[in-house]
């Protein structure tokens, strides 16, 4: 069988032990704090990222992976005569994937696959989960670009904010607004359509983050009981594990892959955020 291997950048918000069982290599973007940089899961855990994020007044900032940093990390598996693909944070929301494809040009190869996740956190992961299975399968590489396609265009991808102040220092919202959502514990709700985080609904207090995150599944799923579902924190593991709890009774799901929100997706949203992926009819 050819020999093949799954690339991700850390957008996919996996654990690095993770990817580590899976055989996938990661590429990570970079976050800023003023003149302090970490690479994304390598110089900083998500637990750091939010202790930091407590103590700064600003909005941190993150960087794409560079052309140069992809060719670093591609160049040794070419030569080895493997055969990647790469899956990347959605074109729509940071430049990585433009990166990978000018490093695949530079190399001048037609060895590289790199794919558009049109997507990010753990709902990315998933699709990078599914393609490290077949290549430990020994599918064929047709076919596993086939099965990452298929999920790229059905994921669902759900987000309840947290902090409605990390909208605020992001300028998404104005401070009046965060103020008063804050007072009337609005959670807004976000979604991805075609590659963009667009607004889905607000709703008010966790049960009802709860309900609608499980009505939607209900909504849109296909045949949720048999899927593998994802599930997305930040700080705070308890709700994530209630959330969990609650999708087990409610669709008799058995398999989920849950891990918490690093910082590229973590700048935006902030701490006590929780997300759902699943796949669409």
């Amino acid at each position: 069988m050819e020999k093949i291997k799954i690339f991700t950048d850390s957008s996919a918000d996996l654990d690095l032990e993770y990817l580590k069982e899976l055989d996938v290599e990661m590429v990570p973007l970079t976050s800023h704090f003023d003149d302090e940089s970490y690479k994304d899961r390598i110089d900083i855990s998500p637990g750091r990222f939010y202790d930091k994020l407590d103590t700064y007044k600003g909005a941190p900032k993150t960087s794409q992976v560079s052309p140069a940093a992809f060719m670093e990390a591609f160049k040794p598996w070419i030569e080895k005569d493997y055969r990647i693909i790469s899956i990347n944070l959605s074109s729509k929301l940071s430049g990585t994937y433009q990166s990978a494809c000018l490093a695949k040009e530079t190399l001048n190869t037609d060895r590289i696959e790199v794919i558009d996740s049109k997507g990010a956190s753990v709902g990315m992961g998933l699709i990078v989960r599914e393609a490290a299975l077949m290549v430990k399968a020994d599918k064929p590489h047709d076919e596993i670009i086939e099965k990452i396609l298929y999920m790229r265009d059905r994921m669902e991808y759900v987000f309840a904010v947290g902090s409605l102040d990390m909208l605020k220092r992001g300028g998404r919202l104005s401070g009046t607004q965060a103020l008063v959502g804050t007072l009337l514990n609005i959670k807004p709700i976000l979604q991805f359509n075609d590659g963009q985080i667009v607004p889905y609904e607000k709703v008010r207090g966790q049960k009802a983050v709860f309900k609608m995150l499980i009505d939607t599944m209900r909504e849109r799923g296909h045949e949720i009981e048999n899927q593998t579902i994802g599930l997305c924190y930040s700080v705070d593991l308890d709700m994530c594990n209630k959330l969990k709890e609650e999708i087990s009774i409610e669709f008799g799901v058995k398999d989920f892959v849950i891990s918490e929100i690093g910082a590229v997706v973590g700048t935006h949203v902030g701490a006590g955020t929780i997300s759902v992926f699943f796949l669409k009819k």
